[in-house]
């Protein structure tokens, strides 16, 4: 029986010990629990009281952004002024650029003049509904199937000419600068506008002796066209 009641109290003992220690737990989880919720309640003025700073700091963002708006704005202003500068250029208007002329533009008519020894005056207009202008430069003019070129009859160069309707430009070419018998007959020029006019023009002109041959620039007179050595 002594030994019955000994097993008995040791089980009772167990029981009880076991309670008490779950019990311990219990009290330690509660005290956890209610630190926890303690420390969250004590932080929770703190939140709070960041909610108005991240209230405050979005007030700052909507004020950065009207600024943007406000820059989108002056980008208006950019490209109001960019346009006045495109048209402030030459007082807001665009000087015309004037087609430059070709040979094939042109009707071309020769004659002959004694004065100044003799020279040939050459006539240039412009085609029906043709507008262009004709360099400040010396026309191309060339001799025979060797392509002898008539050199520089004036020392500066003329004013660029341009050609429409009734308007003529004229240059005259004397085809033997030089004394003597020497030279080679011929009976046509070659005439172009520039050294790099594609449609260069042949011109009848009788028959010529050619030795260093010379040709004024353009001029709208034909008085001012005359070839003196």
């Amino acid at each position: 029986m002594s030994g019955n009641r000994r097993k008995a109290f040791l089980v009772s003992a167990v029981l009880v010990g076991g309670a008490m220690l779950m019990t311990a737990c219990q009290d330690s989880d509660t005290a956890t629990d209610t630190g926890a919720a303690r420390g969250s309640s004590s932080a929770t003025p703190g939140g709070n009281a960041a909610t108005p700073s991240g209230s405050s700091t979005a007030g700052s963002g909507q004020g950065t952004d009207k600024g943007s708006d406000a820059t989108g704005k002056g980008k208006g202003t950019e490209d109001g002024t960019g346009s006045g500068a495109d048209t402030g250029n030459g007082n807001g208007k665009r000087e015309p650029v004037g087609q430059s002329c070709g040979a094939n533009d042109i009707s071309w008519s020769t004659r002959s003049e004694t004065q100044a020894g003799g020279y040939i005056l050459i006539s240039a207009k412009a085609k029906s509904g043709i507008t262009c202008v004709l360099p400040a430069a010396l026309p191309t003019v060339a001799f025979g199937s060797d392509g002898t070129q008539a050199g520089p009859a004036e020392q500066a160069v003329g004013k660029q000419i341009t050609l429409s309707g009734s308007t003529t430009a004229y240059a005259g070419v004397n085809p033997k600068s030089t004394g003597g018998n020497g030279g080679k007959e011929l009976d046509s020029i070659i005439v172009g506008v520039g050294d790099d006019d594609p449609n260069p023009v042949s011109l009848r002109v009788g028959t010529i002796t050619v030795a260093d041959p010379i040709v004024t620039n353009w001029h709208t007179s034909p008085t001012d066209a005359v070839p003196f050595n």
